[in-house]
């Protein structure tokens, strides 16, 4: 399936790559309008700011850092398959799922569930070899 002549897979990739400024925006969600000195966003020194957070704004921002960690599999995944000439329905519902894995995933991280997030986190990445060797 294509839409503007990109793939779904290759509109996975731009989603995939959309998740860690989503999760930065998770992190700081809310707290723009609280002053710096009261420990409101500081865009100032943004990643001082952000290592100082608990609870779940730190989870959001752990899971923005694995995020950017997934990326660069994901993407070459899904270039490597598409090169190799992967049956291209199949590529995309793999792509796919690894999107909604990683959305599971995010959530699962700032909801704090642990052992659900590991098993998302696995599941993705196996996704992931099944997208190289589609």
């Amino acid at each position: 399936m294509k839409l503007a002549g990109l793939t779904l897979a290759y509109w996975s990739v731009l989603v995939a790559a959309l998740l860690p400024i989503a999760c930065a925006g998770l992190a700081k969600w809310g707290t723009f309008s609280t002053p710096r000195r009261e420990g409101g966003y500081d865009n100032h020194e943004p990643r001082a700011w952000l290592a100082r957070q608990t609870s779940w704004r730190a989870r959001a921002n752990a899971a923005q850092a694995n995020s950017f960690e997934a990326l660069p599999f994901f993407i070459g995944a899904v270039v490597i398959a598409h090169q190799l000439g992967a049956y291209q329905s199949r590529l995309d519902v793999l792509a796919f799922v690894f999107v909604v894995l990683r959305l599971l995933y995010i959530m699962m991280y700032v909801a704090d569930m642990a052992t659900a997030r590991s098993i998302a986190w696995v599941l993705a990445l196996a996704i992931n070899i099944a997208i190289l060797f589609a």
